[in-house]
């Protein structure tokens, strides 16, 4: 008798078949003398269309709202159901006595194969592979010690719970709201919330009011002092005449120095990362979105396997991870880690609560490197950033602290204080896995306030209480304050992540909850949140910044107050951690949802709203002959119908990778009839024609693999096949602009 292996997608598959000595190609499935594995492509199946429930439902109507199911019905997702089918003539073979269950080790990933099991009607008794990467020692340690499949029963009823509310909530709201003001509006118990925070950003960038602010500083001694107030310790004034008659009484004053102190500071390296902060940190450096960053890590996880699980929550490993330190170190050992490893390697491993503790390991650990050799000439350029980011963290937390020693010197003149501070680096400590690295900031650089920023570090003379200095010049100096910043993906994600100041509930419990529930979404979907958002065009990007368009401040004056507010994530996430644990059964949790999905209804009926499109253009709907919306994709300009069940959209420009001769930066390819034509915001235009012309005279040829790539990576927004087809005419530059 043999074993039925199920893996989420064949890329594992294939890895768990050649460990297991399983060689024979099957359809959909790779077979063995004791194994037989096979796989999903993601989700092959999924809770039913409202239609699937009554035909009735295929007609978008309010009258018909709530649905309810009485019972949830599975469907097979029609672009994969004939791996489907595949799967299940597997999972009903004679020779097959059990099932593995080796799709990811996490929440959605027990659905993925639960929803198979179910819709097949296989009963076979289930075991479970769970490990936190896929190189060929962690399979082979997985399944020597798998688990019984009852024990992630209460995991499975936490995903489904998750998924029947969401269908809930989120489709007959959507409904709703779209037969309700003839719009296409959408809306859900995370993306709303998330919405309002971006909402509520601008609203206090809008209200904010700048304020000038003054400060003083003198030379003296070759130091530069900073006027310092002596009660609130600001080393601002917002009176600028208070600043100015401090000027006048300084002149023909010398500066006494007060008080010398040195301290010895240590500071330690940030934490892992966990998926999180590593998507904040390449929207930082390199600009990548959060589904950008998911997309590579996967890559690294999956193809490369010299990462570990992307989706954890956790920044720590637990003591189990400690023994393969070392070998995770002689893996990595190549290229620009070489100059830091072999140090590691030589002395004991450093190990200590800010990294390893078992009791805050979740599902799975921090992303660290695995046991997998490395080769980084197989990667591509964005997969060596993110595995860079990875394998430096990895290092800096066993490096010992940086050491310096800080001198702050205090000094009077003119009854007014004066400061001055200055560092020796004793011990660079983990520093020095980041080189020249000007992103790293101590924490205390990081606190600082905009409008009162701290005296700068400077080198600092030997100097002692009592010393009288001569001041040599003064200065004033001014600003403004400002406001908040709009939203980068990074700082949205860190928004979601923990959105307790966005709450309007004081209550402390309410509070905590959100907290310890990891606030909107998961870290697994809150890239795809994002991205929803993009792609409802209730949002838009400015440069890297994030703006709420027309479409998502009218959503949210008509969406029911209680969906626009983190709280009502804190209370299902709370309920669904207890059932994952087995402290609640889902039958409860799904009655009060019911229940609440009757009262978001009956709410929006009756509700007194309007919504205006006001981005209406003049141009016909080639398909119903209804005039057009203008909106703006993330990376491109469309015109879409107003009519949701017409559906049809149009790309009419796009910023593309080609770089303007002029001030190399990227340039939007605008595409009118049959003509396309390059537009800078400097001004530049040149005729597609013209660009090809100039490329190939430049001796540029076009490659078949550069064109590909870049359709690819734009993919995100739907590309027309005459547009399609002068993208491909394109040679894309580096670029570097060069």
């Amino acid at each position: 008798m043999k074993s039925l292996v199920l893996a989420e997608k064949p890329s594992v598959a294939r890895d768990i078949a050649r460990v297991l000595g399983c060689h024979k190609n099957l359809p959909g499935a790779i077979e063995g003398s004791r194994y037989i594995v096979t796989w999903a492509l993601g989700h092959l199946v999924t809770l039913a269309d409202p239609e699937e429930y009554d035909k009735r439902y295929k007609e978008w109507s309010l009258s018909y709202l709530p649905m309810l199911p009485d019972k949830w019905e599975l469907v097979v997702i029609r672009q994969t159901a004939k791996q489907y089918r595949q799967v299940k003539e597997q999972l009903f073979r004679k020779d097959v006595e059990d099932v593995i269950i080796a799709t990811d080790a996490g929440r959605e990933g027990e659905l993925v194969a639960r929803w198979i099991l179910d819709k097949s009607g296989c009963r076979k008794p289930i075991r479970r592979l769970w490990i936190s990467s896929v190189t060929d020692k962690a399979i082979r340690e997985g399944f020597d010690h798998l688990k019984d499949g009852r024990r992630y029963d209460p995991l499975y009823h936490a995903a489904r719970s998750r998924a029947e509310a969401d269908w809930l909530v989120g489709i007959n709201a959507t409904r709703a709201l779209t037969c309700k003001y003839n719009a296409q509006l959408s809306c859900g118990r995370v993306q709303t919330p998330t919405l309002a925070i971006i909402a509520a950003r601008e609203q206090e960038i809008r209200s904010f009011r700048p304020e000038d602010y003054y400060g003083l500083t003198c030379q003296a001694g070759r130091v530069k002092w900073t006027w310092q107030h002596r009660k609130s310790g600001s080393l601002r004034s917002f009176q600028k005449e208070f600043i100015t008659d401090l000027e006048r009484k300084l002149k023909g004053h010398s500066l006494t120095v007060t008080d010398v102190q040195k301290t010895a500071k240590k500071t330690y390296s940030p934490g892992l990362y966990d998926l999180t902060e590593l998507q904040r940190e390449a929207n930082r450096r390199f600009g990548f979105s959060a589904k950008e960053t998911l997309n590579i890590m996967q890559r690294l996880y999956e193809t490369h396997k010299v990462l570990t699980y992307p989706r954890t929550d956790s920044r720590y490993i637990g003591t189990d991870i400690v023994p393969t330190i070392k070998d995770r170190l002689k893996a990595c050992n190549t290229g620009p880690y070489k100059k830091y490893i072999p140090q590691l390697l030589r002395s004991p491993i450093r190990t200590s609560k800010s990294f390893v503790d078992d009791q805050k390991v979740s599902d799975h650990h921090a992303i660290i490197p695995t046991e997998e050799y490395v080769q980084l000439g197989n990667m591509t350029n964005d997969e060596r950033k993110i595995y860079d980011l990875v394998v430096r963290r990895f290092l800096s937390v066993l490096c010992p602290a940086s050491e310096y020693e800080q001198t702050t010197l205090k000094a009077e003149a003119a009854g007014e204080l004066f400061t001055a501070k200055g560092q020796i680096i004793l011990s660079a400590g983990w520093k020095s896995i980041y080189e020249n690295d000007n992103t790293l900031a101590d924490e205390e650089d990081d606190a600082d306030d905009a409008a009162f920023p701290r005296a700068a570090s400077q080198p600092l003379p030997a100097l002692k209480k009592g010393n009288v200095l001569a001041i040599d010049n003064i200065s004033t100096t001014s600003g403004k304050t400002k406001p908040p910043a709009h939203f980068t993906e990074a700082t949205l994600l860190s928004a979601m992540e923990n959105p307790v100041r966005f709450m309007e509930s004081k209550d402390a419990k309410e509070r905590k909850t959100l907290g310890e529930t990891g606030g909107l979404g998961t870290v697994a979907t809150r890239a795809d949140i994002i991205e929803k958002l993009f792609h409802s065009f209730l949002i838009e990007k400015k440069g890297n910044e994030i703006y709420i368009t027309s479409k998502g401040k009218q959503l949210l004056e008509l969406v029911p107050e209680d969906l626009k507010k983190p709280e009502l994530t804190a209370r299902w996430e709370m309920q669904l951690s207890d059932i994952a644990r087995g402290a609640r059964k889902e039958d409860g949790f799904l009655k009060e949802i019911l229940q609440y999905t009757n009262d978001l209804i009956q709410e929006i009926k009756s509700a007194e709203g309007t919504f205006r499109h006001d981005n209406l253009t003049n141009t016909k709907c080639p398909r119903c002959g209804k005039r057009m919306l203008s909106v703006n994709g993330k990376n491109a300009r469309l015109l879409v119908c107003q009519d949701r069940e017409c559906g049809y959209r149009e790309t009419i420009a796009r910023l593309s990778n080609a770089r303007c001769p002029n001030c190399h930066k990227k340039m939007e390819l605008i595409k009118k009839g049959e003509e396309e034509t390059f537009i800078c915001s400097c001004g530049y235009k040149e005729k597609l024609s013209a660009f090809k012309a100039r490329r190939e005279k430049e001796g540029a040829g076009v490659s078949k693999k550069d064109v590909q790539k870049y359709l690819k990576k734009q993919k995100d927004e739907p590309i027309n096949n005459a547009f399609a087809q002068a993208l491909a005419g394109i040679r894309l530059d580096d670029g570097s602009g060069q």
